[in-house]
């Protein structure tokens, strides 16, 4: 789904304005949502981090995924260094999906997880097996017993 985030300062009451809108039909955006911020606190919170920037932009009705909290960052941190008022951030969460680049990277990272995963048979001697093969394993359920933990 194709969306755009639009910040609007306005400085002469102190206040940052984030506005979600989406795409309904193909060049068509209805406004979704807007929240509201005090302007120097987001500055302030934007000059510590990452982190600190998107605790603060996560609300209750806006609680964008952590790839897209990052960009809502990069795109807020370039209209405070531009000096601007207005700044439109297209997004598209097809891109917050793996390339297939990435994804051939993952199948080699997935081989090295086999290998950790392997279990040596040698590992185990005969007293180890036949103390795991000790308790009975039948389960306790009897007829008159109407606990739903036992069903």
């Amino acid at each position: 789904m194709r969306q755009k985030f639009t910040f609007e300062i306005d400085a002469k009451k102190g206040r940052l304005t984030l506005s979600e809108s989406a795409e309904a039909d193909p060049g068509t955006f209805l406004k979704l949502h807007f929240e509201e911020y005090d302007l120097e606190e987001m500055k302030d919170v934007a000059a510590k981090g990452k982190d600190a920037f998107i605790e603060i932009l996560r609300r209750k009705n806006l609680f964008p995924s952590l790839f897209l909290a990052e960009r809502l960052f990069d795109a807020f941190s370039s209209l405070i260094k531009e000096g601007g008022e207005k700044l439109v951030m297209d997004y598209d969460d097809i891109d917050s999906f793996p390339s297939p680049e990435a994804a051939e990277e993952e199948e080699d990272e997935d081989v090295e997880l086999d290998t950790l995963l392997s279990t040596d048979d040698n590992d185990l001697s005969e007293d180890d097996i036949k103390e795991i093969d000790s308790e009975d394993d039948t389960p306790k359920f009897r007829v008159d017993d109407n606990s739903e933990q036992e069903n």
